[in-house]
C-alpha cells in the first residue's frame, strides 16, 4: 500500500480546539498557517508575545485536560473563531480583540489549583508550536493502531494533536525518518525530532477526561514518543489523498 495523506489539522489557538481541513498551503521555514497562532498565556508565563517561548507558559491540555474536547473553527478573513465544548456553550470570538470573553469561556474548564488563563499570545510570522524551531508535526496512523491494540481501547488521533495524519506505513516506520527528508504531495519537510508526549494525551478529545493511560503505554515501549516534528523545506500546496515518500 502507498502511503497517503489521510488527515489534516490545524489548531488556531494552541491547546485550545482543532479544526479539520481538506488541504492547506505551506510554506518554507514556517510553520502550518493558523496553526497555533494564538496562544493562552496563564497567569504565572513571563512569556510576553514579543517571540516564541516554551509550552510551559501557557494553558494547555497537560494541566487542564478539559480543554482537550475543545474544538474550533477558523474564519481565516476575519479572524473570527467558533468555539465548541460538550459543557459550554458555542461562542464566536477574536482571540485578541474578545480576550476577556475568552477567559470568562475557559474559566470553568480550568482546574482551581492551577495557574489560570490570563491572556492572549500571538507571535509574529509563527505559530506557537512546541518546537523553538518553526515546525510542523506528522503521525501514522499505524503507530496510533498499534498502541489502541496494546491498550486495549480505542485511542482517537484527536489526543495527539498532529497536523498530518499519514495511513500506509509500518508501525513507528516514522521514527526511521530523523534527519530524512520526506515529500507529500509537492512540498518536501525534514523530519527532525520524536514529539516527547505529556499528560494531555491521556485525557478522551470528546469528553475532556483522563481515560487512557497513554504515557504508561509508550514506557511500556522504551520511550515517551508519538510522532515527528518536521521542517518545511519547500513550500505548495498540499492535499487530503497525496502520497508520501521519504525522498
Amino acid at each position: 500500500m502507498t502511503a497517503v495523506l489521510a488527515h489534516i489539522w490545524r489548531h488556531p489557538i494552541k491547546s485550545h480546539g482543532r479544526e479539520a481541513l481538506q488541504n492547506v498551503t505551506l510554506e518554507a521555514g514556517k510553520t502550518m498557517p493558523w496553526d497555533r497562532r494564538w496562544a493562552v498565556a496563564h497567569e504565572a508565563a513571563k512569556a510576553d508575545g514579543t517571540q516564541w517561548a516554551p509550552c510551559a507558559n501557557f494553558s494547555r491540555g497537560s494541566k487542564a485536560p478539559q480543554l482537550m474536547a475543545i474544538e474550533a473553527t477558523l474564519d481565516t478573513a476575519s479572524e473570527q473563531i467558533t468555539l465548541s465544548h460538550p459543557d459550554r456553550p458555542t461562542l464566536t470570538l477574536h482571540p485578541e480583540h474578545d480576550a476577556d470573553a475568552l477567559m470568562d469561556w475557559v474559566k470553568p474548564l480550568m482546574p482551581p489549583n492551577r495557574a489560570q488563563s490570563a491572556r492572549v499570545l500571538r507571535v509574529p510570522e509563527r505559530g506557537m508550536t512546541d518546537t523553538p524551531y518553526p515546525s510542523v508535526s506528522i503521525a501514522n496512523l499505524a503507530s496510533n493502531q498499534a498502541l489502541s491494540d496494546q491498550m486495549g481501547q480505542e485511542l482517537s488521533p484527536k489526543r495527539w494533536r498532529a497536523n498530518f495524519w499519514l495511513d500506509g506505513l509500518d508501525p513507528w516506520e516514522e521514527f526511521n525518518w530523523l534527519g530524512k527528508t520526506i515529500e507529500i504531495g509537492g512540498v518536501q519537510l525534514k523530519v527532525e525530532d520524536r514529539i516527547v508526549r505529556c499528560l494531555a494525551t491521556t485525557a478522551n478529545p470528546q469528553t475532556g477526561e483522563r481515560d487512557a493511560d497513554t504515557l504508561k503505554a509508550l514506557a511500556a515501549l522504551g520511550h515517551q514518543d508519538f510522532g515527528v516534528y518536521a521542517q518545511v523545506l519547500s513550500g505548495g500546496d498540499i492535499k487530503i489523498g497525496d502520497t508520501v515518500r521519504v525522498v
